[in-house]
């Protein structure tokens, strides 16, 4: 498989702080890579650092021979690399269909005054998303709840709704911030097998996740940051009897 996205030496200091120390990997398309670590380790901050929602001190991000490091996070997503954010993202007063609707308008190519007034292009925009939302929906297994209020919906289905909001965007990388946090056994075996179904929609998935039966069983390989450093990367089986991984954080 070709290396679709290749994380430099990242670097990210804040002050005297150094949260990510010269990290450095690379994503191969359609693979599902996790990156783990203690609390504290650095992961969200590397996870920013890839969707562009923090500028390296050093290093850098290049997706697909590009470098995207230092983009806006939004020219970043529309080139393709979306980072997914569960709750924060959803709109808990709309239906789980309008949620996804409007994740759609990145894509938009009607202007909001288009919007506004209502414009052939404007209309276009809309049935079109419409149309993707209804595909997006059925496709999560989502169809039956799509007129439900958001707010009302139980964990489960609102951290598949933040999934569905992501794909809206268009992704070819989708970044999930701990997809399985909260849930139960039947709630996370549900969410394997949605993550499971992302990469035979062509995505590549790169997440975050403390569940560690859960990231043993999805993964094709496995990033280990400890104190904002690599300190291990290889297979799920290779990480198991890795020691650093196992003194650092398994054991």
């Amino acid at each position: 498989m070709d290396t679709i996205l290749e994380i430099k030496g990242l670097t990210k200091r804040f002050g005297g702080l150094t949260a990510v120390n010269n990290v450095s990997f690379g994503v191969r398309e359609k693979e599902i890579l996790s990156v783990i670590g203690p609390n504290g380790a650095g992961k969200s901050t590397l996870f920013k650092l890839i969707a562009s929602f923090l500028t390296p001190t050093s290093g850098e991000v290049i997706y697909k021979g590009e470098k995207i490091s230092g983009l806006a996070p939004h020219i970043a997503a529309r080139k393709g690399v979306v980072r997914t954010f569960q709750e924060t993202t959803i709109f808990k007063n709309m239906s789980v269909r309008d949620n996804v609707i409007v994740a759609h308008h990145l894509r938009s190519k009607a202007s909001l005054l288009g919007f506004f007034l209502g414009t052939k292009a404007a209309r276009r925009d809309e049935a079109e998303f419409g149309d993707s939302a209804d595909e997006i929906l059925s496709f999560l297994n989502l169809g039956g709840i799509s007129s439900e209020i958001a707010k009302n919906l139980p964990h489960g289905h609102l951290r598949a709704l933040g999934i569905a909001i992501g794909l809206a965007t268009d992704p070819s990388v989708l970044l999930l911030d701990e997809p399985f946090a909260g849930m139960n056994h039947d709630e996370t075996n549900k969410a394997i097998g949605m993550v499971r179904s992302l990469r035979e929609r062509g995505l590549t998935v790169l997440l975050v996740e403390h569940d560690m039966p859960a990231v043993m069983k999805i993964s094709d390989r496995i990033v280990v940051i400890n104190f904002g450093e690599k300190i291990a990367e290889g297979t799920p089986a290779e990480i198991q009897k890795n020691e650093r991984v196992i003194e650092a954080y398994l054991g």
